[in-house]
């Protein structure tokens, strides 16, 4: 693999490199030998609130041998006035050999990357890119059907306000895959041919929603939590209406009863759990990757 200085965008790495991280992973997950990164420091500086993404970095970063830094921002320098630009060379200056971070402004790492000689793992930026997200997704989706090319997925509910959603349906197209997207006006972007649900349940390989994310908006959403759950939602109904083979994905956390159904959540189709199993695999990857 082309030794890859920072994990920002997924549109930053080639077909090739993507694979190969997903190989990787997956190897991990069928219990192959893990290289240990002994000696080696991650700092993980999480400045949005995260639960998967933050504890499955930790849990990775466990696997592979790594000592690490959690920093909180509410008791840092940063109620004093420090940037993300100073925090981040400090932890460089203190001799981390990585960071992880997650942070509300979109490409926050434009500013670091020209001056930073350790590699960034982004957890997340604003509405911007979630690769380790992706990847994962793209790992659950492989084990499932062993390809890409051809494969049919609906990606439901908050497009506009979702870095998933924009790293996702940028990457699954470059790997052939087709894909729709389905959204409230409301949450609607240019650029996109948008559908219904009801539309397309039935041609899909894959049905992937989203939470609708009320701490992005400004003025609040403009159906009840009701009304989201029939328009756009994953009703029992619905889901009953899925083609046989069709999986359930979803980047969680999940509202249920509005985008998708509670009796849905670990249906037989539901690869939600999975995903978050993989989360782990997919981060030990990049780890040893960038770091080994």
């Amino acid at each position: 693999m082309t030794q890859v200085k920072h994990l920002t965008r997924l549109s930053d790495l080639t077909i090739e490199e993507i694979m190969t991280i997903l190989e990787t992973a997956n190897q991990y997950a069928e219990g192959g030998n893990v290289p240990q990164l002994t000696g080696k420091v991650v700092a993980n500086l999480f400045f949005e609130p995260s639960t998967r993404t933050q504890y499955s970095f930790a849990m990775a970063e466990h696997k592979v041998g790594l000592h690490t830094l959690d920093f909180t921002a509410e008791t840092s320098s940063v109620q004093k006035g420090e940037t993300l630009y100073d925090t981040v060379k400090t932890f460089e200056a203190i001799g981390v050999d990585g960071v992880v971070i997650r942070h509300p402004q979109n490409n926050y790492f434009d500013e670091l990357i020209p001056n930073l000689n350790i590699p960034i793992f982004n957890g997340g930026d604003g509405s911007g890119n979630h690769p380790t997200q992706s990847l994962l997704d793209l790992l659950t989706i492989l084990q499932e059907y062993g390809e890409f090319e051809g494969l049919k997925i609906a990606i439901v509910g908050d497009i506009a306000h979702s870095r998933v959603a924009h790293t996702n349906i940028e990457v699954m197209n470059r790997l052939g895959m087709e894909v729709h997207v389905v959204a409230p006006e409301q949450f609607q972007e240019v650029g996109y041919h948008w559908e219904t649900l009801d539309e397309v349940i039935e041609e899909m390989d894959i049905i992937m929603l989203l939470r609708v994310q009320h701490e992005r908006h400004d003025n609040g959403m403009s159906l009840t939590k009701e009304e989201y759950h029939q328009q756009y939602g994953l009703t029992v109904e619905r889901e009953k209406r899925m083609k046989d083979g069709a999986i359930i994905m979803h980047p969680a956390p999940f509202n249920r009863g509005v985008e998708i159904a509670n009796e849905v959540v670990e249906c037989e189709r539901s690869r939600i759990f999975k995903q978050m199993e993989n989360g782990v695999y997919v981060r030990m990857s990049v780890l040893t990757h960038l770091l080994g």
